[in-house]
């Protein structure tokens, strides 16, 4: 395949997932919960660090979009599309993960979020484990001194893929709940087991607010 219609495929796969989430949330009724109460106690923070899982993240693509917040993306020919969507609906995303690029990939951030930019993490992507909080999300809130705030959601009709993250996509004229946590303060200079006990709130606070999203529409959480 030629460059050019290699970059038409991108460019065409990120215009038709922009066009498919706008067609699933536009005629969505979408409910926020929490987010004025965790929203006032980043007011003096400077900005925060947005913590989604990654099967759940595709309701806050569609909220926040043009809002051109910093997005971990992980470097995979399946995380080329997820950029190429990303980048369509106005957000910046940064390319690394876990096993490729990592390092630089949180420089940028790091960079990214002392300038004022919002960073957008996924802490149990790309490849889990499902529910499980990575320890990159706690280093760039250590870094940047900024807050990280857990977000998530549920649908009343959704289908939910066989992946490892076990994925979810709402279905059409559905109604959402969006759940926002208590934000997780990470010291500037923690030691090992600070960190540590960082990452567990904020895995656990993720868990507790996917729970209660899901149980608003009866599901149990996978």
């Amino acid at each position: 395949m030629t460059p050019f219609f290699r970059e038409w495929k991108w460019r065409s796969a990120g215009s038709l997932g922009r066009l498919l989430i706008d067609l699933i949330f536009s005629t969505s009724e979408i409910e926020s919960i929490g987010k004025d109460q965790a929203l006032s106690r980043l007011i003096d923070s400077g900005g925060y660090i947005a913590a989604i899982w990654h099967s759940r993240i595709l309701v806050f693509s569609y909220l926040y979009r043009h809002t051109h917040a910093a997005v971990l993306v992980s470097r995979s020919e399946d995380g080329e599309i997820i950029a190429r969507v990303l980048k369509s609906q106005g957000f910046d995303p940064v390319r690394g993960s876990t096993n490729r690029g990592g390092l630089r990939a949180l420089a940028v951030l790091i960079k990214r979020v002392r300038r004022g930019q919002t960073a957008v993490i996924t802490p149990d992507g790309p490849r889990g484990p499902r529910y499980r909080v990575q320890p990159g999300v706690i280093t760039l809130a250590k870094k940047t001194g900024v807050p990280i705030l857990p977000m998530t959601y549920s649908a009343e009709q959704r289908h939910v893929f066989a992946s490892w993250d076990r994925f979810l996509l709402p279905r059409p004229f559905t109604r959402c709940r969006v759940v926002y946590g208590k934000p997780v303060y990470v010291p500037e200079n923690p030691d090992p087991e600070t960190e540590e006990d960082s990452r567990i709130q904020l895995e656990s606070e993720l868990r507790r607010i996917t729970e209660e999203a899901d149980r608003q529409f009866g599901h149990t959480t996978l």
